[in-house]
């Protein structure tokens, strides 16, 4: 793997760890549905989804 594709999927995890950290997470812990779930569940959920389809680009990228 390329030295430019580690630095991205570094990055990547720096903002996950960022993005799962307590007081983040708390800021959508709030009363508020969406769709009938729990605000802070689509938080959870969005934030994986999105750290999936960025690393799967990444990924992609390399194989190239």
């Amino acid at each position: 793997m390329k030295k430019r594709h580690e630095q991205k999927l570094i990055i990547l995890s720096v903002g996950l760890l960022i993005a799962f950290s307590i007081p983040i997470s708390l800021l959508f812990n709030s009363e508020r549905e969406v769709f009938g779930y729990p605000m802070i569940l689509v938080y959870f959920f969005a934030v994986w989804m999105i750290s999936i389809i960025i690393s799967f680009v990444i990924i992609k990228k390399y194989d190239e």
